[in-house]
């Protein structure tokens, strides 16, 4: 039992900080709101975009290419994030974690050869 709590009060100081960013962000948006001027005009309203006036239709249809690229590097991005964790507990792990690691490269490289050969990122 002593040993439980022990580990709970390592995670005390994150919870702190975490209870502390949590009550800034709060306290900050209650008091812009609050304080803050609410003069509502027409320009306000409109849509802005970089300084530049919007024009035409925003709902008008993206090339499939376009949302492609985006879940292909969404998708790599996220298994690249798993190699953080191993990296931290590679000497841990041994030769077994090693060819583990060497399967999931494997399999990302052989992931990412069919792309390119199905021609995915090709813009044309």
């Amino acid at each position: 039992m002593q040993n439980d709590l022990s580990h709970l009060q390592d995670y005390l100081p994150v919870l702190v900080m975490a209870f502390v960013a949590l009550g800034f962000v709060v306290t900050t948006m209650v008091l812009t709101h609050w304080l803050g001027p609410k003069r509502k005009t027409k320009i306000k309203s409109e849509a802005f975009e970089c300084g530049i006036e919007s024009q035409g239709n925003a709902r008008s249809p993206f090339s499939i290419k376009y949302f492609l690229v985006a879940i292909l590097f969404v998708l790599f991005d996220v298994e690249v994030i798993f190699m953080y964790p191993w990296a931290v507990i590679f000497k841990d792990l041994g030769l077994f974690g090693l060819l583990e690691m060497f399967t999931f490269m494997g399999l990302m490289i052989v992931g990412l050869i069919y792309i390119i050969k199905r021609g995915a990122l090709n813009w044309d």
